[in-house]
């Protein structure tokens, strides 16, 4: 039997056990999944290491879809210590861990089988790579002595993209294992990996043969500290000397969600002016009475606004490379000395704009603020005596026989979700119109409780993201997502597997809302953005959830406490009003005419 939360494996599977071979010679066993081990056998295999391994490195859950080519694998997953929670496609699997791993600050698993299984986690992976997650992926491969012989989903460098075993822009680490000896190197480079900041992704690719081998003699856990990134004392000297004579405000990025108590007193010092992106949403909070508004996608016009009527000279940008997403490469943005840029990646400085002064400074975030704020005396207020605080939307009263109005939807997801003390939410949103209206309308005083992609914006990632948050935190976890990203990707099956507390707020508009506002905002006709009507509470509850279609204002307060109560996984289906457009379209737009006249 499985433990409580744990995968309970075919009958077949647990007849795959541990092999009495383990140089992939002889016999093969059965075709895509390994060899048989002599019955009664009970030494230490490589599987049962390689989980070992994980608990020693912080991992406590593991998330899965199972086949032939990783049976050693998953066995030796559900006999340790270990949370195996089975998914529906790889690519929910790797969403959800890198949202769990977000929520619990410790890495995830994710283990796949060989070929497509592989595959179809690479999306997922990618969205842990550029959004800054820590998975692990376990993933099978083909035998030695069955490579080049047709055998099932054939995997390895031979019939697969070498990049995939290899440290590269996929992976921070990766290694198909030939012997089980390379595993004590491989897991101290692992621990050292999983101490970056930023995130971390590795990939450890087990052949079958070496899945059912001896393990490795002697201690080998890895035991190391690695100490992060800080600013050289010349580097918070020239900050210093800089922001002494202009005038300046910040601009934070998601690197900087862990430094919000040192902002808050540079603040306090200063008076300085924040600006966040979309990621950074509540490492300062929106309701100070400093906080300027949010850029990129679904800005706000106050954040131009405060440029040009403060006459603000330079940024002191915490923690983003100021993408697409994050700043729309707005030139209105930019002050004529330019940016004070400080981040972990030294590929990040001066590539959203080109040709701006930029002084680049290699550092963690939170170090980087205490060492100023260390040669910064107590009260140094040489900003503008005073902000104007960005307002609360204006509030609306809900109608009787209309749509839902997109405002009044975050209107009420914030006071349902967000703004009661009392209720602990993590609140995530899809990519789409959904992240748009979420970036502008939702107010958040805290970092952590609000979830969105910027870089990869992967349709899929939050509708399947949010069980893993569930999951990991054991707690409320909301994604307001469109029907179309909903149709894309979704675990509301697993959820209700595992009783995870997962809460979907669909945008019902039978379209893909977005691109066919997108189309015509550039004078195209839409191609096939529209899309059959769904029923979303109907497939919950053929799924073994619970869910409500709202189709009108006076029935969301109540839709929505009913899914606040929920012990289990919610579905809200809102059927919204066609005429509200995101507020990222223009920006978005002139991104796209910008690049298309360039490109002529």
């Amino acid at each position: 039997m499985a433990k409580h939360g744990e995968v309970e494996h075919a009958s077949e599977t647990a007849v795959i056990e541990r092999s009495s071979r383990g140089d992939g010679d002889g016999d093969e066993g059965i075709a895509g999944w390994g060899t048989r081990t002599s019955e009664g056998a009970a030494k230490k295999n490589c599987s049962d290491a390689i989980a070992e391994g994980l608990f020693a490195l912080g991992v406590r859950e593991v998330f899965l879809v199972c086949g032939g080519a990783i049976a050693h694998l998953t066995t030796a997953l559900a006999k340790a210590k270990l949370s195996v929670r089975h998914f529906r496609h790889e690519a929910g699997a790797a969403f959800a861990a890198h949202e769990a791993s977000v929520a619990m600050g410790r890495p995830v698993a994710v283990c796949v089988t060989t070929g497509p299984g592989l595959y179809n986690a690479l999306t997922g992976l990618a969205a842990v790579r550029a959004d800054g997650g820590q998975v692990l992926l376990l993933s099978g491969a083909t035998s030695p002595a069955l490579r080049g012989r047709g055998a099932v989903q054939e995997t390895g460098p031979e019939t697969m993209p070498a990049d995939l075993f290899v440290a590269g822009p996929l992976f921070h680490w990766a290694r198909m294992l030939a012997d089980p000896v390379e595993l004590p190197a491989a897991f101290a480079q692992i621990a050292a990996g999983l101490q970056r900041p930023g995130g971390f992704l590795g990939h450890i690719s087990v052949p079958s043969s070496v899945q059912s081998a001896p393990a490795p003699t002697g201690a080998w856990q890895p035991s190391l500290t690695v100490a992060p990134a800080g600013p050289w004392v010349d580097a918070v000297d020239t900050t210093l000397a800089l922001l002494t004579k202009e005038r300046w405000a910040v601009w934070a990025g998601f690197g900087a969600t862990h430094a919000s108590t040192e902002l808050a007193e540079l603040v306090r010092r200063t008076n300085c002016g924040v600006v966040c992106t979309p990621r950074a949403k509540g490492v300062f909070p929106e309701t100070h009475e400093n906080f300027v508004g949010v850029s990129g996608a679904g800005a706000h016009e106050s954040v131009q606004r405060f440029v040009r009527e403060h006459g603000i000279e330079r940024w002191l940008v915490l923690g983003t490379r100021l993408g697409e997403v994050s700043s729309f490469f707005e030139r209105a943005l930019v002050p004529p000395k330019g940016l004070i840029q400080v981040d972990l990646a030294p590929d990040a400085f001066g590539t959203a704009f080109p040709g701006v002064p930029v002084v680049g400074i290699v550092s963690e975030i939170g170090r980087f603020l205490e060492a100023l704020l260390d040669r910064m005396p107590e009260r140094w207020s040489v900003q503008p005596s005073h902000h104007h605080s960005l307002p609360r939307p204006e509030h609306i009263t809900p109608l009787d026989d209309q749509p839902v109005r997109t405002p009044y939807l975050f209107q009420e997801i914030q006071r349902v979700f967000i703004d009661d003390p009392r209720v602990d939410v993590t609140v995530m949103a899809e990519s789409g119109n959904s992240f748009a209206w979420a970036n502008h309308l939702l107010r958040f005083a805290s970092p952590g409780r609000y979830r969105t992609s910027a870089a990869y914006g992967s349709m899929g990632h939050f509708v399947t993201g949010v069980v893993g948050a569930a999951i990991a935190r054991r707690a409320k976890s909301v994604v307001i997502t469109g029907d179309g990203a909903m149709l894309m990707n979704n675990e509301v099956n697993t959820a209700v597997q595992y009783r995870a507390p997962a809460v979907w707020i669909v945008l019902n508009d039978a379209r893909f809302g977005l691109s066919e506002h997108g189309y015509e905002a550039l004078g195209l006709e839409p191609v096939e953005t529209r899309i059959p009507r769904s029923n979303f509470a109907d497939f919950a509850r053929s799924l073994g959830a619970d869910g409500v279609v709202v189709e009108r204002e006076r029935d969301l307060g109540p839709a929505l406490d009913r899914a606040l109560a929920a012990q289990g996984p919610f579905v809200v289906d809102v059927r919204i009003a066609l005429d509200n457009v995101a507020p990222l379209l223009a920006s978005r737009t002139k991104t796209l005419r910008s690049t298309n006249t360039s490109a002529r």
